[in-house]
């Protein structure tokens, strides 16, 4: 591929550059081909038992025929046969070439750019002290890929040429443009400078969508990847790398293989097909916070989850890598307090006073308090299951910051079965702010 130049007196170099990919298949253009039989035999021809038992030789025979007039007649120009089915596999239209690449073509963020660069001397006479330089320019930053300035070359003879690999991550969407220059003196010993550049494009290979679900204390992300490009895309890996203080588990449907292929599976995993054009697959993490400590105190108010690693390969091979921006999960509420419980009797039994023992946690630095604790009274004395035995508010004083105070509340339960106990609220007397619906736990109750 030659480049566009701003050059305006006359070179006697000229960069040609070439992509260096994987080659891709040569597809048959000609018309489709049949099988002779096809003209010969309706549809219908199986219907007949006894003409279909005639079939197989009459179809020898044919066979035969064509085998002898392609021997007899080696030399036959008159492609009177290239409509004709001369082996199964011609219907694919894949002859078995393969093309190398025209031009650029498609190039997407994740892949390596590889290009064969050739710096050619048309004149009749010898260049000298060729000063070489490939770079690679950006919408936001310019990346050297050779420079020759050091060691320049020393001369290319007329009709020469000098080749040079260079290589590329692509990290970036847009305009790319690739600058090849060269600083050189001709036959007259007149200093000369050659920039040419060679434009193209790179596209996003694929789409990255994300749900985050939050269960009681599990975080469920989904991962749906789309595949943009006009090939199928093959998944060697879809990793999920979670943030500090998570930890992460990838979740697969149930697989019913034969227990033995378990080790063999792992070894040697088998990538997971995307197909071109817009197919699909969908991936699903159960994510959960790998400590309770003080330590995700320090991390409050960051909602980040962790990113994912994508590594992927072509119909031919081709290598591809992408890693996502950080996965942001539903935003981190600061909590001043948390109640926790800390031991329910084993065997509560009905109209019986029980103690359940709770602990009462700062989790700010500053001390706060003193509080008072009781259960709401929101529902009605008929429909509640369990209540206060005794003084129905509780005092408890000051929690020094990021400690905790502990405490019992003496409650009776006045229905059996399983019965939820609800309601729990702190008032903190000093800053006048109630926190409610802190707790919830559920109880048996026994009638003997």
């Amino acid at each position: 591929m030659s480049g566009s130049g701003t050059q305006q007196a006359a070179h006697s170099l000229a960069f040609r550059v070439m992509r260096l990919c994987r080659p891709t298949l040569h597809v048959d253009t000609s018309p489709l081909k049949f099988d002779p039989c096809d003209l010969l035999f309706g549809e219908d021809l199986f219907d007949d038992p006894v003409a279909a038992s005639h079939l197989p030789r009459l179809l020898d025979s044919i066979s035969i025929g064509q085998s002898n007039n392609n021997s007899t007649d080696p030399s036959d120009l008159s492609y009177r046969n290239r409509f004709l089915l001369h082996h199964p596999s011609d219907s694919l239209g894949l002859p078995g070439l393969l093309v190398l690449p025209q031009s650029f073509g498609a190039i997407y963020l994740g892949e390596t750019f590889c290009s064969y660069i050739s710096i050619n001397n048309s004149s009749n006479f010898e260049v000298r002290e060729v000063t070489i330089k490939a770079e690679i320019q950006t919408e936001r930053q310019r990346i050297l890929l050779l420079d020759t300035s050091k060691s320049p070359v020393e001369s290319i003879r007329a009709g020469g040429r000098y080749d040079f690999i260079v290589e590329h991550d692509v990290k970036e969407l847009g305009a790319h443009t690739l600058v090849c220059t060269a600083l050189y003196n001709d036959g007259d010993s007149e200093r000369k400078y050659l920039p040419q550049f060679f434009k193209f494009m790179v596209s996003n290979p694929l789409s990255v969508r994300t749900k985050v679900r939050v269960v009681k204390e599990t975080t469920f992300l989904e991962a749906c990847i789309e595949n943009n490009t006009k090939s199928n895309l093959y998944m060697d890996q879809v990793e999920f790398e979670p943030a500090q203080h998570w930890s992460a588990t990838v979740l697969k449907a149930e697989d019913h293989a034969v227990e033995h292929n378990l080790l063999t599976r792992e070894v040697s995993k088998p990538p997971i097909l995307i197909r071109s054009g817009g197919g699909i697959h969908n991936y699903l993490y159960q994510l959960r916070a790998s400590s309770q400590d003080t330590a995700q105190v320090k991390v409050e108010g960051s909602n980040v989850l962790g990113k994912l690693q994508i590594t992927w390969r072509t119909n031919l091979g081709e290598p591809g890598r992408l890693q996502t921006q950080h996965i942001l999960g539903n935003p981190i509420t600061r909590k001043v307090i948390e109640l926790q419980v800390v031991e329910v009797p084993s065997v509560i039994i009905l109209e019986k006073p029980f103690l359940v023992h709770l602990n009462l946690i700062n989790q700010t630095e500053r001390v706060v308090g003193p509080f008072e604790v009781w259960l709401s009274h929101s529902d009605s004395l008929d429909e509640k299951a369990v209540m206060v035995n005794g003084l129905q508010t509780m005092t408890l004083g000051e929690v020094q910051a990021l400690g905790s105070f502990k405490f019992q509340l003496h409650l009776i339960a006045i229905k059996n079965g399983i019965q939820k106990i609800g309601g729990f609220t702190v008032f903190d007397t000093v800053e006048k702010k109630t926190y409610d619906s802190l707790l919830e736990l559920e109880i048996y109750v026994d009638s003997e």
